[in-house]
């Protein structure tokens, strides 16, 4: 269990988009790894505050009031590696699932970079895997309360070569619902692996 629990930890903080820093280290994390679930099912779920955030059509979006089960994850739209694959991953995941599986699910990308992601960039971003994703973005200050509640880390990194700038920003997505974020995967995660948790954890709470 230790061990586990060592990996979990580790896991969380990792961060992606060419860093290597990994942010400070999560606290109070619990989980079992009895519970049958490829990603951590926690023990305490994260209590997601009520924070209100703008969607790509320019309306407000708070994520703690949604009813439905939401998938998030934190990225923006210029990361070169990382972001994708997960954004991908996400996609492949929710295909494997039946078409009253996917009713029950939506998927929230918040972004870590407000400053370039306009509403504009993010819709043209999330279309390329579900136009129905939603893109969420909002003042810097409140985007970084939200992932610390999740135990997102966010940081500006480093100039980039040919312009510009990465964002280091942790690569874990997290399944909420009715303001707690109670499972959550790694970036490493497989579709097969998430859409199998995600399958259970619907029948779970029918």
């Amino acid at each position: 269990m230790a061990r586990i629990l060592f990996a979990v930890l580790i896991a969380l903080v990792l961060t992606g988009c060419g860093s290597s820093e990994s942010g400070a280290p999560v606290t109070g994390v619990r989980t079992s790894d009895k519970d049958g679930y490829h990603g951590v099912l926690l023990d305490e779920p994260y209590a997601v505050p009520g924070l209100t955030l703008t969607d790509t059509e320019g309306k407000s979006f708070d994520l703690a009031a949604q009813e439905r089960r939401t998938l998030v994850f934190f990225g923006y739209t210029n990361c070169p590696d990382i972001c994708q694959v997960v954004m991908s991953t996400i996609a492949s995941a929710l295909a494997k699932l039946s078409p009253e599986e996917r009713r029950q699910l939506q998927v929230a990308f918040v972004t870590t970079d407000p400053a370039r992601d306009t509403h504009s960039e993010l819709r043209t971003y999330l279309d390329r895997f579900d136009p129905a994703y939603v893109g969420l973005t909002g003042p810097i200050v409140k985007i970084d309360q939200l992932a610390k509640s999740m135990d997102i880390f966010i940081k500006k990194g480093h100039k980039l070569p040919g312009g510009g700038y990465a964002v280091d920003h942790s690569t874990v997505v997290v399944a909420m619902h009715h303001g707690a974020g109670d499972l959550v995967w790694t970036g490493a995660t497989s579709p097969a692996d998430m859409a199998e948790d995600l399958e259970q954890i619907l029948a779970a709470h029918r």
